[in-house]
């Protein structure tokens, strides 16, 4: 690319007779930061009318799960944790990462040969709150942020949980599970006591079905 007093002037383009017409290309990436956790990018990107435009910040962490576990008698499972981005405790449902084989935490769904979503479901449930289901159901696969992420987050429901086994948390996990019925969650929702919006989308998703 050519410059001239810090102005960028756009490379002509060619065409792909596929691409939607409004699809950005991006032209340079720099990763700021690219450890095992993360890979935090700054990129530069054409627009559909050519110019050129800088910088967009992403990231890329791991695909993940949220399920909507309820028990024998309808209560539904929560999970009360602190969360560092609003920096507070909040109730959520079972949730967490789909395991990669190169054991890295970021590369989404780029890496194939990793833990089934469902079998991650399973694992995340049993670990989190020491319940099993026999009655799963996927709800729906969507991005988890697709303005700035490149993972995908899969979201399930888990009918009649039953309680097996004890808490298998990860060293960095502390949370205490709940049981609460139907009508707490729609008052938590409501109260804007239930922070996490993917989960508010589960829930919906899960009364559907």
């Amino acid at each position: 690319m050519n410059t001239k007093n810090n102005i960028k002037i756009p490379r002509k383009r060619t065409v792909d007779a596929q691409k939607d017409p409004l699809t950005w290309e991006e032209i340079s990436t720099e990763h700021i930061v690219q450890d095992e956790w993360i890979d935090f990018r700054r990129s530069a990107y054409r627009f559909p009318d050519g110019r050129v435009f800088e910088p967009f910040y992403s990231y890329s962490r791991r695909d993940y799960v949220v399920i909507v576990a309820s028990d024998t008698e309808g209560n539904y499972l929560c999970v009360r944790q602190f969360r560092q981005g609003i920096r507070k405790v909040t109730t959520e449902f079972p949730a967490g990462g789909i395991e990669r084989k190169d054991g890295k935490e970021y590369g989404g769904s780029r890496d194939t040969t990793g833990e089934d979503a469902l079998a991650a479901a399973k694992r995340e449930l049993s670990e989190e709150t020491g319940y099993e289901s026999d009655e799963w159901k996927h709800l729906l696969t969507v991005p988890s942020n697709a303005t700035i992420a490149d993972n995908y987050v899969h979201l399930f429901a888990a009918r009649n949980c039953r309680k097996v086994s004890g808490q298998s948390l990860d060293e960095t996990e502390f949370l205490n599970v709940m049981k609460l019925p139907e009508q707490e969650m729609e008052r938590l929702i409501s109260a804007g006591e239930f922070e996490q919006a993917v989960h508010i989308m589960a829930w919906l998703l899960s009364l559907r079905v």
